[in-house]
């Protein structure tokens, strides 16, 4: 039986290794305006935002044969397969020296979340979940113009196909956890963010009780 002591020094040497960053996930159809309330997020709370979709298109412009292989299946309205993008963003976390993470846009799907669970032992905090009518998100896509090649709206409407099968069990998965909280994000962006801000004062408020 290990003594006081014993498990005091266990826990000095394992607590730096074993201390896991917080993580959240960010999801909301193609549109809905994550992007710029993570934008926010890192600005008002110090936390790191970590786009999936950023990270590869950082990968495509690499031009890596991963990058490639990533490219087409892009536009082919694809789920890029889960290794690719966990690996994309567990070297982005570790290479990172905050310990708190937006993730935006991932997991895409329940096979992308359950391996994201396996591979980094990460459970997310909550779910921020940006819910939004595909009428107005397509209004904002085809209003903007940021040069991707993903913005036209044959690509737009198979987004959001893919978006409604794919992502929205994994939103229904940590609602029957109790860890998503809903933002309506059809509201103007300021009210959007007042919401936001409302859920990250209270869990700082919770983390310091």
């Amino acid at each position: 039986m290990g003594t006081v002591v014993d498990a005091a020094n266990k826990e000095a040497n394992g607590s730096i290794a074993e201390k896991k960053p917080t993580v959240i996930f960010v999801l909301g159809g193609p549109g809905s305006g994550k992007g710029t309330q993570c934008a926010n997020i890192v600005q008002h709370f110090g936390y790191t935002h970590l786009s999936a979709g950023d990270l590869l298109r950082a990968e495509i412009k690499s031009g890596s044969e991963n990058g490639t292989m990533i490219q087409n299946m892009i536009k082919e309205g694809k789920i890029v397969p889960s290794e690719v993008t966990i690996k994309l963003l567990q070297k982005a976390i570790q290479e990172n020296g905050n310990d708190k993470f937006l993730i935006d846009g991932f997991p895409r799907n329940e096979e992308n979340r359950a391996a994201f669970e396996e591979v980094t032992k990460i459970e997310p905090e909550f779910v921020l979940f940006f819910d939004c009518s595909e009428e107005e998100m397509e209004r904002r896509l085809l209003g903007r113009n940021q040069g991707r090649e993903d913005d036209n709206i044959e690509t737009i409407r198979k987004r959001f196909k893919v978006f409604l099968e794919s992502s929205l069990p994994v939103v229904q998965y940590y609602e029957s956890k109790g860890k998503v909280r809903k933002i309506d994000a059809a509201k103007p962006v300021e009210e959007v963010f007042e919401a936001v801000k409302a859920i990250f004062n209270a869990k700082d408020e919770k983390a310091a009780a």
